[in-house]
C-alpha cells in the first residue's frame, strides 16, 4: 500500500470488520471542528483509541483472530520465537496473540530501566531469536522504530511489526520502517473505517466532510490545524 491513503483504497472483509467493531465500541472519534493533537505531532480530525478494545471481549476475540490470520499468511509465525508488546497499549494484544499462537511473550519499555543490554526488555529473551513486535497502532511509525532498536540490541532478530490500525495518511511511514528492515502488517486504516462510517451514518455529514479533506491531504490539513508538517 502507499504511504498517503487514498478514501477509495480497495478494502478487504477483514479490514470492514475491524471497522465496525472500533465504531461500534465507540473506539473512534471524528471532531474536525476541535483537532486531535497525535502523540507523533500531526493535527488530525480523527482519533482511535484501541485500548478501549480491551473491555469488549467478543470485540477482542474478533480482532485478534483476524490479527492471527493476517500474520500467518503474511509473516512466517511458525518461525517467530517471541511475540513482543511494546509498552503499553501493546501488551495485551501481545498477550492474546502469545496465547492464541502458544508462544512466548516479552515486552518493551518504552525508555531503559535499570543496567544491561536487556534493560528495555522484560521477559526471557535468547539471543539470536525472532521476535514479532505487536503495538496497538501506527501514525508515522516512529516509535515502532525506537521498540525495533531496543529488542535488537537485546539480541532478537525483528522483521515483521503488528498492528491493529494504522492511520495510513502521514507520509513515509512505511518507507521508515522498510528502511529499518521491517514490515508493517495492519488490519484496518482511517479510509475504511471512513467508509464503514459513512455508509452506517454513525457520524453527521459534516464530520464525514471534515475527515475526507483531511484524508486528501493530511500533512496540508495538520498544518493548517497547528500541527507538524512534512519534515
Amino acid at each position: 500500500m502507499t504511504n498517503e491513503m487514498s478514501t477509495d483504497q480497495t478494502h478487504t472483509a477483514e479490514s470492514l470488520e475491524t471497522a465496525k467493531w472500533l465504531l461500534d465500541i465507540k473506539a473512534v472519534n471524528f471532531r474536525p471542528e476541535e483537532p486531535y493533537k497525535l502523540t507523533a505531532g500531526w493535527a488530525s480530525p480523527v482519533y482511535i483509541d484501541c485500548r478501549w478494545v480491551i473491555s469488549f471481549p467478543e470485540a477482542r476475540r474478533r480482532i485478534v483472530k483476524m490479527g492471527i490470520e493476517i500474520l500467518q499468511r503474511e509473516t512466517d509465525l511458525p518461525g517467530t520465537d517471541y511475540i513482543a508488546g511494546g509498552e503499553t497499549a501493546g501488551i495485551p494484544y501481545a498477550a492474546w496473540i502469545a496465547a492464541g499462537t502458544d508462544k512466548p511473550m516479552l515486552y518493551v519499555r518504552k525508555k531503559p530501566k535499570g543496567f544491561g543490554r536487556d534493560a528495555q526488555i522484560e521477559g526471557s529473551l535468547e539471543e539470536g531469536k525472532k521476535a514479532l513486535l505487536v503495538e496497538d497502532l501506527a501514525t508515522d511509525g516512529g516509535s515502532k522504530i525506537n521498540f525495533v532498536d531496543a529488542l535488537r540490541h537485546a539480541g532478537a532478530e525483528v522483521s515483521d511489526i503488528f498492528v491493529v490500525f494504522f492511520y495510513g495518511a502521514f507520509p513515509n511511514a512505511l518507507g521508515a520502517l522498510e528502511e529499518t528492515g521491517v514490515r508493517l502488517h495492519y488490519l484496518c486504516t482511517w479510509a475504511d473505517v471512513l467508509k464503514v462510517a459513512e455508509d452506517g451514518n454513525y457520524f453527521g455529514d459534516e464530520a464525514i466532510a471534515g475527515v475526507r479533506d483531511f484524508l486528501s491531504d493530511p500533512v496540508a490539513w495538520s498544518v493548517a490545524h497547528g500541527g507538524k508538517g512534512a519534515d
